[in-house]
């Protein structure tokens, strides 16, 4: 598997952590939109498209499997994200 594109849109709001939006583009076949970068405490993080459940809680839409899959895709996206104007 290889990731083939990465597009990232910046977000400007003051107070908010959220810092910007990602789409991928696995083996130019696949492409998983709204991909979230997070500013947390110890620096940016993503977190995958997810939606509200019926308990409340929030579900993962789609994510990696294993945390090297996932460390290919943070570090894909936030490389993109410190290029992104």
């Amino acid at each position: 598997m290889q990731i083939t594109s990465v597009s990232v849109r910046k977000i400007e709001k003051e107070g908010s952590r959220m810092k910007g939006i990602a789409s991928v583009l696995i083996d130019d076949s696949f492409a998983i939109h709204d991909i979230r970068i997070i500013e947390g405490d110890s620096g940016l993080f993503i977190a995958m498209p997810s939606r509200k459940t019926a308990t409340g809680g929030y579900r993962d839409i789609a994510h990696p499997i294993n945390p090297d899959v996932r460390k290919m895709f943070e570090e894909a996206i936030l490389k993109e994200y410190e290029k992104a104007e």
